[in-house]
């Protein structure tokens, strides 16, 4: 359903046009990811939920992939009006991602 903003979003990432957040460089820490994690996990995810951001009224998407680990991540970002992808925050997730 969300494609062309997986794909658009794992071509800000292959061209390394791309911020992260310090909420999400802090939670990287935490769980002790590593930045090539986070690429890793937009480049191998998909897209499981869309949601509106109400101070802002932009569109964030929650991305399911892989750690290169193998570990399931979820990767919080949104496309901004500078055309960056902007990295908000990552997690562990425990949701069953397929390829």
């Amino acid at each position: 359903m969300f494609e062309q903003i997986r794909d658009k979003m794992r071509e800000k990432i292959r061209s390394l046009e791309y911020v992260m957040t310090i909420h999400a460089e802090e939670e990287m820490e935490n769980d002790a990811l590593s930045i090539f994690d986070v690429e890793n996990g937009v480049l191998t995810g998909k897209i499981v939920e869309r949601q509106k951001d109400h101070e802002t009224d932009e569109w964030k998407y929650l991305l399911a992939g892989k750690t290169l680990d193998d570990e399931n991540i979820i990767v919080v970002a949104k496309l901004s009006l500078t055309d960056k992808l902007v990295i908000i925050t990552v997690y562990f997730e425990d949701y069953e991602y397929e390829n």
